[in-house]
């Protein structure tokens, strides 16, 4: 077998690294200016009207509607400002976890449903799945605190921003610039060490180790690479790899639609725990009891969808991909 020079390596990693951002690119710069346009016409708050009379039967504040609402369309630190901004120190470490359990399933939905949708997962579906998941969860925690009285102490917020100006329309350009550059250089580490790991055999490793739990859900060794990185740091980024993978035929169609139930349920188990644990939110809501309810939920639905007929699944689950070749 002849040895890959350091120089191939390099070009291989920089031909991945454009071709995974120029992907997520396509798809996310067209929709952070339909959410900017949505956001100035009033969506956010059309959507929170609609979702306020869910919030009663959550035990949360009606305010939470619009905090859920901003979560739903932009993502989980636009949701956060909003949520510091009503929260006032009046609600609960239930209620808290309530909300950030909620956002944890439920944000950035018109990027990550199209990003799940490239990788060939119905958008109906991802959409279904994000929403009805997020209430349900959200539900479940409520009836847990409110049957066993638990977690009723005032939530502290172990950090809260400060109010400043509405940003301008140049500011906020600059602002998905520099979220840009970042996911770029995300992509580039993470591809590095995608890389290093296969060579110097960690990723056969991981794949032992995370065999038995994959299996479970019934997703092929091909894709536990790309289920990892989804898992720790986000859905667009493990969906970003997702996607080069799929559409190159590498693994099948009912193997993305399980990564994808999966990381629709549990995904960025780094950032966004933390983020949410910042508006004081209980470790269990955000961490462990949102890992049981995904295996509760995932696990039932993937089978489901497997047992269904081929055209069922590809009218309501997934659909066939261009190939690049």
């Amino acid at each position: 077998m002849t040895a890959v020079s350091p120089i191939e390596h390099i070009k291989a990693l920089a031909r991945d690294t454009l071709e995974v951002s120029w992907t997520l690119y396509k798809i996310m710069i067209p929709t952070l200016i339909v959410i900017k346009l949505l956001e100035e016409l009033g969506g956010v708050e059309l959507l929170s009207q609609l979702l306020a009379p869910l919030m009663a039967s959550l035990g949360l504040p009606e305010a939470m509607a619009l905090v859920w609402a901003t979560c739903l369309l932009t993502n989980i630190y636009a949701g956060m400002l909003i949520f510091f901004t009503h929260a006032d120190g009046a609600m609960t470490v239930a209620q808290v976890s309530v909300i950030g359990g909620m956002m944890l399933i439920g944000h950035a939905l018109p990027i990550e449903v199209r990003v799940a949708q490239k990788a060939g997962v119905r958008p109906g579906f991802s959409l279904l799945l994000r929403l009805l998941g997020g209430l349900a969860y959200g539900y479940c925690l409520h009836l847990v605190y409110s049957l066993t009285n638990s977690l009723q102490e005032p939530a502290l917020l172990v950090w809260q921003p400060t109010p400043g100006p509405e940003p301008t329309l140049l500011a906020w350009a600059l602002e998905q610039l520099q979220g840009l550059v970042a996911i770029f250089l995300v992509i580039v580490v993470l591809l590095a060490v995608l890389r290093l790991f296969k060579l110097i055999g960690i990723e056969r490793l991981i794949n032992f180790l995370l065999a038995p739990l994959l299996r479970l859900f019934g997703i092929s060794r091909q894709a536990t690479s790309i289920t990892l990185v989804g898992l720790t740091l986000g859905l667009s980024f493990g969906a970003g790899l997702l996607i080069r993978e799929a559409g190159s035929g590498h693994i099948k169609p009912m193997d993305v639609f399980a990564v994808m139930a999966l990381l629709g349920l549990s995904h960025g188990l780094i950032e966004d725990t933390l983020l949410i644990l910042l508006m004081g939110a209980d470790l269990s809501a955000v961490l462990s009891l949102r890992l049981l309810f995904t295996l509760l939920v995932a696990w039932p639905l993937i089978h489901w969808a497997r047992g269904r007929s081929e055209a069922f699944q590809q009218r309501y689950l997934v659909h066939a991909l261009d190939r690049d070749h």
